[in-house]
């Protein structure tokens, strides 16, 4: 089955689905302009159907708006693309890439002709980001155009049986079409209303995961969405751990992973801006000296990472884990799991910093402690300057990229996540800077950035209001996603002056009162998360 012409028609648009969401929710914001979108909804695409919002009033100052965007006239067809064989240029590792030269592409649909196949080379470009290059990216090569999954399956055997290397695609996945369906949600707080408190959250253990929708209903939050990026599997650390910074009741949880985009929720919500933060942890012990690379993960592994020293590299890489030979880890109170064990010092500190103990790695963090681990060289000089008795101290600072301290209360608290997305009302996406891809690796973060994806978003408006967005995806003929470029394009279409891209993919969710109003794409259901963005009520008594 084939759809050239659609195919053809879809591609000459390029205009993604996000247009029908700026057709309804111009610049001025969804609110401004929700009345006459509910009255009279339009399109902005042909063939397509414009959104009709449902709206949701948890609390004065705080709504929920959802709607289906659909484009009847898109066609996305399931697909076999042929990957190219490269190294990767951080692991130097064997990859593939889906996108590759045209030099490739060229001998790729030579060799697939001479198999009997009627290849494809389809030129793929760079979104617009702000640090990456512009023009062609390179080129795919694909091989028919198949009804459903199995029948691309069956097709992929046949092309993999002659000694390429295959993927099966959904065409709805990719930034040149346009997508036939978005699920979306959005949630908007206002300050000037709203009389409870928005906070970011690890629940009161930050060595954990949880879904969103039960920490919500623990908590009995009006809205709640996931947040920053965590640790997924064993290998990477432990589970739940942030791997960027991240700060709870005003003290830090994490450090961040170079500079990335943060959301800093002051004042229980009443002020929320949005800017690159760096993070910096000095251990003195009198004249003495050494900094501390991370707080509640373990030594040796950065998730991420971002931080002075690691290997292979000092920048910010999505779901990369670096190495630290010589690491010092700082624990909270709020480890809630058993402390790493292995080679290295460990030391106690009360709550006033003076060392209760020194010795071996392991045990847990009593209340109201902190523990320092040591590995390395940080091992050797926590054993050289700590004695029982004598007082260690720790200072911690967050910065933003203007160089101007953060400072926390016990009101604050910050989530993170990359990239920046919009920026003093710009759209602005610095997805090379804050390692989600790289332009010498196609390898790297294509299908993570440059196809559409679950998202979850979080911006603030030019009143101070705070917006949260969800979109489903993965779902092929169900809802389809953002790329990151959608995304910023949807959270600028909702007003938002300052917006970040939070954790996505199987992490989406948004509950509303306690109850999970989209649908995340993992087959299991709901993911239990490292941290959420909770909207709680104001408190009586």
């Amino acid at each position: 089955m084939t759809h050239t012409n659609g195919r053809a028609t879809a591609r000459a648009r390029v205009w993604t689905s996000t247009a029908v969401a700026l057709a309804v929710v111009t610049s001025g914001g969804i609110w401004e302009t929700a009345q006459a979108a509910e009255a009279a909804p339009v399109s902005a695409v042909p063939g397509a159907v414009g959104p009709i919002w449902t709206t949701r009033t948890p609390a004065p100052g705080v709504r929920v708006r959802s709607a289906t965007i659909v484009d009847s006239a898109a066609e996305p067809v399931w697909t076999v693309t042929v990957q190219a064989a490269i190294t990767g240029r951080l692991s130097g590792a064997p990859a593939w890439a889906s996108v590759a030269s045209k030099t490739w592409a060229g001998t790729t649909v030579r060799r697939l002709r001479a198999e009997g196949f009627d290849p494809r080379a389809e030129t793929v470009r760079w979104a617009d980001y702000s640090d990456t290059p512009h023009g062609v990216m390179g080129m795919r090569v694909r091989v028919g155009s198949y009804a459903t999954q199995a029948q691309a399956q069956s097709a992929a055997q046949a092309v993999t049986a002659v000694g390429f290397h295959t993927a099966v695609e959904w065409t709805g996945y990719d930034a040149d079409q346009p997508a036939d369906k978005e699920n979306v949600h959005v949630a908007v707080i206002d300050p000037r209303v709203f009389a409870g408190t928005v906070e970011g959250t690890h629940d009161g253990n930050v060595a954990q995961r949880e879904t969103t929708s039960s920490v919500a209903t623990k908590l009995g939050s009006l809205v709640g969405v996931n947040a920053s990026f965590f640790v997924t599997a064993d290998a990477d650390g432990v589970q739940g751990t942030q791997s960027g910074v991240s700060a709870d009741h005003g003290r830090l949880q994490s450090m961040a992973a170079g500079s990335r985009a943060a959301m800093i929720i002051a004042d229980g919500g009443r002020h929320v801006r949005i800017a690159d933060l760096t993070t910096n942890v000095t251990v003195r012990a009198g004249s003495h000296r050494y900094q501390a690379q991370g707080i509640n993960r373990v030594p040796g592994l950065v998730r991420d990472c971002g931080r002075p020293g690691a290997t292979p590299s000092e920048r910010p890489w999505q779901d990369v884990t670096c190495k630290l030979a010589d690491d010092m880890v700082q624990f909270t109170d709020e480890w809630g799991a058993q402390l790493p064990a292995g080679a290295g010092t460990q030391v106690v500190l009360d709550g006033g910093g003076s060392v209760v103990s020194v010795g071996a790695r392991g045990g847990t963090v009593p209340a109201g402690a902190t523990v320092l681990q040591g590995i390395g060289t940080a091992a050797d000089w926590l054993t050289a300057h700590a004695r029982t008795g004598e007082r260690i101290g720790v200072q911690e600072v967050v910065r933003d990229t203007d160089g101007r301290r953060v400072r926390l209360d016990s009101d604050d608290s910050i989530v993170s996540a990359a990239p920046t997305l919009v920026e003093d009302g710009r759209i602005s996406i610095d997805a090379a800077t804050e390692g989600v891809v790289d332009p010498a690796d196609l390898s790297f973060g294509y299908a993570w950035a440059n196809t559409r994806q679950p998202r979850t978003m979080a911006g603030v408006d030019a009143g101070g209001r705070l917006i949260l967005a969800t979109v489903d995806g993965r779902q092929s003929g169900g809802s389809e996603g953002f790329t990151l470029r959608e995304a910023a394009t949807f959270m600028r279409s909702l007003g938002a002056v300052d917006a970040l891209n939070l954790d996505g993919g199987g992490s989406t969710a948004m509950a509303v009162n306690g109850a999970l109003v989209n649908k995340p794409s993992d087959a299991t259901g709901e993911r239990a998360v490292g941290g959420t963005i909770q909207v709680l009520p104001r408190t009586t008594g």
